[in-house]
């Protein structure tokens, strides 16, 4: 069986440890706990986790945060990957940092990783993983705010958040999506 795990960010190191490349953080993290490595592929920095007899693909799109369908429609066309066995892993304003919370469907919730998600692929009937970032940002200011980098609390507390949220993806994989939103939403 095959899944697609598409960690949502912006390629290049002035956007390595910002708030927008949560979802690219965590993939990383995930393919740390299991020794892997990314290889630069088509529209995308990809590895591969076999589990359990899950074939688990893993990328990060380079085509930046605002154009990540294309990665994700190319990658799920060429590994022939249903809708079902998509998640993709993204930040949120509108959830408190450090809260996960997993969706089987849904609307971009004003990202624009997933708003071209939706757009290219044609539906929202697709997983996310959603990693609060929180929104503490004075008006006019979301841009600085999601593309600049975590407080040094937050820098502490994130290895934890991502190893939840790995577990998660993985869950995902094993479980199906709503026994991994009951495990995991926090």
């Amino acid at each position: 069986m095959n899944y697609l795990i598409a960690g949502l960010g912006n390629i290049g190191p002035e956007y390595e440890l910002t708030r927008h490349n949560i979802g690219f953080l965590t993939v990383d993290r995930l393919a740390d706990k299991h020794s892997l490595k990314f290889d630069t592929d088509r529209l995308a920095y990809k590895t591969e986790l076999r589990h359990k007899g899950k074939n688990i693909h893993i990328i990060k799109p380079t085509t930046f945060m605002n154009l990540s369908g294309r990665a994700v429609a190319y990658w799920m066309q060429a590994l022939k990957i249903p809708l079902e066995n998509l998640l993709v892993v993204t930040d949120d304003l509108n959830l408190p940092f450090g809260k996960i919370r997993m969706r089987s469907k849904g609307s971009s919730g004003g990202q624009n990783g997933l708003n071209n998600i939706n757009e290219v692929l044609g539906t929202e009937n697709y997983a996310r993983l959603r990693l609060g970032i929180g929104n503490e940002f004075s008006k006019g200011r979301q841009v600085d705010y999601v593309l600049g980098r975590f407080t040094s609390e937050q820098f502490a507390e994130l290895p934890a958040i991502m190893d939840t949220a790995s577990d998660a993806i993985v869950s995902f994989c094993l479980e199906g999506v709503n026994n991994a939103m009951n495990k995991y939403n926090n």
